[in-house]
């Protein structure tokens, strides 16, 4: 038993490392619910773990692949009584047979068991994921695997198979594609799993992990996230939008005290003998700013200001009025593309291709943006207004217009720059930030995370 404690605490450890928010509390709950279960089900104790410790639908992913590191489903090399007889390996020194495995996974694709397919997957990572990196040592690689079954060449004759008897191009087909391509996504990722497990048999958990687990979403850096990255950083939009709006609504029920009222506290306190047993305050009214976004959308910086923007808008209701311009060599103002209750992918849209947002070449110049702003706006900031602008501050060696941002600044009740890049790069190559963070808070910027401590900033109680 110490040992599975000792296992359970590496393994809440490690999802600390990944990211993942695991309090002290929390350690606690998940060692009760170890009593509370059959520690022989596997699946049970996974569940028992997930419920005391998960908070998000999307760590669920980074949960269960280091749950697999620390609690492998099998040891050691599978046994032939936990696979199917003809899956039992060659001779020693025999080749296998690799058309015999291939006609196996077509079947096993086929049926769409899978509990068979995952016995399936063990059995062919150990007779072909193998591989001698340097003398007396060995390595298992998923590629070597999937290269030899090849599971997408099996899609015509698995769609021939599924369709006999049915008519072609039809829904039925897109059902039997979909579903194809669903099981052979799945027996690729039971690959990649079991390649782990054996890894991390004989390198550690730990070491594994670091390169198994892919950052959060939220952790990843808005320059640097791929397509998919984004798409779903923009998912979590909303999610993140009601968590903060919902905090801060807490904020300010626990914060809605104002001032000590002494008149009225005097005058409460003669009732018992002139000694204040009860203190009255003035109503505590919350401040809910306006909010002014100027945002470079160049290509550069797109995605970063993009799910800012999106962020921006979901959590409008914290704001007496929100006003969007964006801006590559010149600047227009985009609030007309984000009406509420309209789909965001669609203004994005008509933003990039409505709004007229380049002057001369095409390339950033945010002296002549800022400089457009402050022209052809200039009632857009005043003494109530939280001015908030977006980019990297790279200027392509062009004019900075300091001196429009000094008095845009100056006439704002706040004013922050947010940075997508890290502070190390600023004021280098064509990175003008040394000349505007004299004038103007930046506040670096570069993930979903930071990002999220920053709005709690802007809305204060």
């Amino acid at each position: 038993m110490t040992g599975l404690v000792e296992r359970e605490i590496a393994f809440l450890d490690a999802l600390r490392k990944a990211g993942l928010t695991v309090s002290l509390a929390e350690v606690i709950d998940a060692t009760r619910a170890m009593g509370a279960v059959d520690l022989l089900d596997r699946e049970a104790l996974r569940a028992a773990y997930a419920a005391c410790v998960l908070k998000r639908p999307a760590h669920r992913t980074t949960f269960d692949t280091l749950f697999d590191l620390w609690f492998p489903p099998v040891l050691g090399e599978p046994t032939v009584a936990e696979g199917d007889a003809d899956l039992e390996p060659p001779d020693e020194g025999a080749p296998p047979d690799v058309d015999l495995l291939r006609e196996v996974l077509r079947q096993l694709l086929l049926d769409g068991d899978e509990e068979s397919m995952r016995r399936f997957a063990r059995q062919v990572v150990g007779s072909l994921g193998r591989a001698d990196t340097a003398p007396g040592r060995q390595s298992w690689f998923t590629y070597r695997v999937l290269r030899q079954l090849s599971p997408e060449t099996l899609t015509a004759s698995l769609l021939d198979a599924l369709l006999a008897g049915k008519e072609r191009g039809g829904m039925d087909e897109k059902v039997a594609r979909q579903t194809l391509t669903e099981r052979m996504k799945q027996f690729q990722e039971m690959v990649e799993a079991e390649v782990r497990r054996r890894l991390a048999e004989d390198r550690g958990a730990e070491q594994i992990a670091k390169t198994a687990v892919q950052p959060l979403a939220e952790q990843v850096d808005f320059l640097r996230a791929s397509k998919a990255d984004m798409a779903e950083l923009k998912r979590q939009v909303y999610p993140l939008a009601r968590r903060l709006a919902t905090r801060l609504t807490a904020r300010r029920r626990l914060g809605r005290k104002g001032k000590l009222d002494f008149r009225r506290t005097v005058r409460a306190s003669l009732a018992t003998g002139g000694v204040p047993l009860v203190t009255h305050h003035k109503p505590q009214k919350p401040h809910k700013p306006e909010l002014v976004v100027l945002c470079d959308v160049s290509g550069s910086v797109a995605g970063f200001a993009h799910f800012t923007l999106l962020l921006a808008f979901a959590l409008r209701e914290q704001f007496t009025k929100v006003r969007t311009f964006a801006f590559i060599d010149t600047c227009d103002e985009v609030t007309r593309f984000f009406e509420p209750g309209g789909d965001m992918a669609d203004a994005l849209a008509r933003m990039n291709a409505e709004a007229e947002l380049v002057w001369f070449d095409g390339h950033s110049d945010y002296g002549h943006s800022i400089e457009a702003f402050a022209e052809k706006y200039p009632d857009a900031v005043g003494p109530r207004t939280s001015l908030l602008i977006l980019g990297d501050a790279r200027n392509n060696y062009r004019a900075t217009g300091v001196h429009t941002l000094k008095q845009l600044v100056g006439r704002s009740r706040h004013a922050y720059w947010l940075n997508p890049e890290p502070e190390s790069y600023w004021g280098t190559g064509d990175s003008a930030t040394r000349s505007y963070v004299e004038h103007i808070e930046m506040v670096e910027v570069r993930n979903a995370v930071q990002l999220e401590e920053f709005v709690k900033r802007l809305l204060p109680v």
